[in-house]
């Protein structure tokens, strides 16, 4: 099995939401933490796990993977 990797970030001061594709797409939307509970799900949804979490001030970054 061969992984890939996405990242999402999450501003939580200014509400900014940012998922990474690694197909190079970005997807921006604005929230707080029941947006970022909905993000974490439709990842969840479409096949993606967090396999870590950063965080420092008033930012949270997660790494995510999935098997193809």
């Amino acid at each position: 099995m061969k992984w890939e990797y996405c990242t999402l970030e999450w501003l939580w001061n200014s509400s900014q939401i940012k998922i990474n594709y690694p197909s190079g797409n970005e997807k921006l939307s604005q929230g707080s933490y029941n947006e970022i509970v909905n993000t974490l799900n439709e990842l969840g949804a479409e096949g993606w796990e967090s396999v870590n979490c950063v965080s420092g001030g008033n930012w949270l970054f997660w790494t995510l993977k999935r098997g193809f």
